[in-house]
């Protein structure tokens, strides 16, 4: 953005964009400037070259396209947070169960109430919910905190095509 806002020349950018070519922004520009290239080939064939526009709407267009691409690029891993953060309780839950039914077997077996019996199926039992939850828990956070990064780049990407439609209108307009 930076970058941006100090070019003189669109071509600037441009040279900046390449150099960190899997940036959202990067991204964007490079949608926003080939619609540009584009639009003044079509000029220019016409021969009606100037240094203008036809579209500036095409050019939202594509800005608008390039925020969801660049957005879906962003929300790649989201859905195995969720599913972790979701899933690994009923997991945990499921171990649970496998070991009280353990303990039911041992007391069964032996006919008898004591810790000796119970202690191992209590145990396993224990441990499968605590790793339940020690996946779910990280995953929930880390699935929160990805999601509030997620909308806060995503007005940045706003905010940039704004400003990319500004510095269009007025140079090309």
């Amino acid at each position: 953005m930076a970058d941006f806002r100090r070019a003189t020349r669109l071509a600037e950018v441009q040279t900046a964009a390449g150099k960190v070519p899997d940036a959202p922004l990067a991204g964007m520009f490079k949608a926003g400037y080939l619609e540009l290239e584009a639009q003044a080939r079509v000029l220019q064939r016409s021969g009606q070259a100037g240094g203008q526009i036809k579209s500036l709407t095409a050019v939202e267009r594509a800005l608008q396209r390039a925020i969801g691409i660049e957005g879906t690029k962003l929300q790649r891993f989201l859905p195995f947070l969720a599913t972790t953060a979701s899933a690994t309780p009923f997991i945990g839950l499921f171990g649970t169960v496998w070991g009280i039914m353990n303990t039911f077997r041992a007391i069964a077996t032996s006919g008898s109430t004591s810790i000796v019996a119970v202690a191992p199926g209590i145990a396993e039992a224990l441990i499968n919910t605590a790793a339940g939850l020690a996946a779910a828990i990280p995953a929930v956070i880390a699935y929160n905190a990805f999601l509030g990064a997620l909308r806060r780049q995503r007005g940045v990407m706003e905010d940039f095509l704004l400003e990319f439609l500004n510095l269009t209108e007025r140079t090309f307009t």
